[in-house]
């Protein structure tokens, strides 16, 4: 690198009747930026105005230097002064640098009611748009009833390999021990009322009505909503789906269909498996905890269990699936092509489908409990 001459250097002069007053001169460009931050040191702490008229030569490294102290001065726009085919150069950087003061979040009640009024429009543009997006593969669920040759049996099985066969081991797992805990802690309480043989009831109504089809949908909502939600934005990212209606391919058909009906089939299945081993978590708490031996649970069991239970927890479970899959699937449709949106699709779509997995669960058994079901 040639040397720098003095006469290129970056210099500042104060005003002789204005003190507040700096005249810049010199070269004032990428190469010069460690002599001219120098030489920026030296601006008088009551600064009113900055001449850059005398800048021989200046690219984007000087003018963000210049604008910097201007705007650490607080100075105004009248008070900076370039040289006319230097304008465009500083007034194209003004442009592009982010000079936005952060926001303030403001912690009133206007506030608050701004923000709720916010979330409940999200909220209700998400239902309406999870109605029509229901409609659609309804529509599109009926067409099959015509046109059976749409109906993808292979994408079919494969989705219920995938969601049923390959959870089963986790639904089964996870209900027993909930089973064996709700055993435990009813004969914990009812030891003190020597009734401990009514854990058998307690734990036939928990699992039968509530527990297996809750542990099950809530299970496949993070296990196989987000990764609806995953495959889905993958494609849409990449634009598959667009090359699937260039090609004259409905993605109801080919991607929303198959998961559904898969869900429809595998969760009520899966949620006679957590019944199951959820009975089976209480047999052993009451064996090995309680002294009663598993003959004489069982046959306990077999005297006050009820169908009407079983029908009730087997009921819920195809609406659950019908909200797993159609939150997964169109939360992947949603996204806009981009990873940080396929995550943030993925988030939503567990957040959505456990939230209102329980929501329907409680206005269920409200419902099944004033109709004496």
């Amino acid at each position: 690198m040639a040397p720098m001459t003095p006469t290129h250097a970056p210099q500042l002069e104060q005003d002789a009747q204005d003190p507040g007053l700096i005249r810049l001169s010199g070269h004032w460009t990428l190469k010069t930026a460690l002599a001219a931050a120098e030489v920026l040191r030296g601006v008088p702490d009551t600064l009113t105005g900055i001449d850059a008229t005398g800048i021989e030569m200046l690219d984007s490294a000087g003018v963000l230097q210049v604008l910097r102290v201007a705007h650490r001065a607080d100075l105004s726009e009248d008070a900076l002064q370039f040289r006319p085919d230097h304008q465009a150069l500083v007034c194209t950087i003004e442009e592009v640098a982010d000079d936005r003061p952060k926001p303030k979040r403001d912690f009133g009640v206007l506030a608050a009611l701004e923000r709720l009024g916010v979330s409940v429009h999200a909220t209700g543009h998400n239902i309406k748009a999870l109605c029509s997006f229901l409609g659609e593969n309804l529509v599109k669920a009926a067409r099959l009833v015509k046109e059976p040759r749409r109906f993808r049996l292979t994408a079919t099985v494969h989705q219920m390999e995938q969601v049923g066969l390959d959870a089963v081991p986790l639904v089964a797992l996870l209900s027993y021990l909930v089973g064996a805990v709700i055993a435990f802690l009813g004969s914990t309480i009812l030891r003190d009322f020597g009734a401990e043989i009514f854990v058998v009831e307690l734990v036939n109504i928990a699992f039968l009505r509530e527990f297996a089809v809750l542990l099950t949908a809530i299970v496949l909502a993070g296990r196989t909503a987000s990764a609806f939600t995953a495959q889905i934005g993958a494609m849409k990212a990449r634009e598959e789906i667009d090359a699937m209606r260039t090609l004259g391919l409905d993605p109801i058909d080919l991607l929303v269909l198959p998961r559904l009906v898969a869900l429809l089939v595998t969760l009520p299945l899966l949620t006679f498996i957590a019944m199951v081993a959820g009975l089976a978590g209480g047999i052993t708490v009451g064996a090995f905890d309680l002294d009663i031996p598993p003959q004489m649970y069982i046959a306990r069991m077999h005297d006050t269990m009820e169908v009407r239970h079983m029908l009730v927890g087997l009921s819920k479970a195809p609406v659950f699936a019908l909200v797993i899959g159609l939150i997964g699937c169109l939360e992947g449709l949603k996204v806009e092509g981009t990873a940080q949106s396929v995550g943030e699709r993925t988030t939503s779509s567990v957040v959505q489908t456990i939230s209102l997995v329980i929501i329907i669960d409680a206005f269920a058994a409200l419902w099944f409990m004033h109709m004496d079901w």
